[in-house]
């Protein structure tokens, strides 16, 4: 019997949008006030969703205390009040909510209690991002 659990966690961090591959006014045109030299920030919401079988024991998909405990080590710790811009995952990715969905859905398929099935993102209350894990580009490497 597989069951889904899915659960929130919250971090603040900011970023600016900007690649490489333009020049500044590219930049702008592109980005807009997502490009501002001084970066920006966000108050994101992460939910991540996970699926197994239901233990007969404890009647959970997975411990909650040990996903919480891996979110905080692997999530919050390293995202939390910092700049994206600075962090290695970023370095070569513009550090877009998709990217950033990307990143985490690949920390958090080294949580072996359960499969992960997706990682949403909400950046704002317009902008929400999803990520199930289709393909990973060989270039991201942490």
């Amino acid at each position: 019997m597989k069951a889904y659990l899915s659960r929130r966690y919250h971090f603040s961090a900011s970023h600016r949008l900007n690649s490489e591959a333009y020049d500044a006014a590219q930049n702008y045109a592109v980005f807009g006030k997502c490009n501002n030299p001084h970066g920006h920030g966000h108050n994101y919401t992460v939910q991540v969703t996970l699926s197994g079988q239901v233990d007969p024991t404890t009647g959970m998909v997975c411990n909650l205390g040990d996903l919480d405990a891996f979110a905080l080590t692997n999530l919050i710790e390293r995202f939390d009040h910092t700049n994206l811009n600075t962090l290695d995952c970023f370095q070569n990715e513009v550090s877009t909510t998709e990217n950033l969905s990307i990143e985490i859905h690949r920390i958090f398929q080294s949580f072996t209690a359960a499969h992960l099935e997706r990682v949403h993102i909400e950046e704002t209350s317009n902008n929400s991002f999803d990520y199930a894990g289709d393909t990973v580009p060989a270039s991201r490497t942490i």
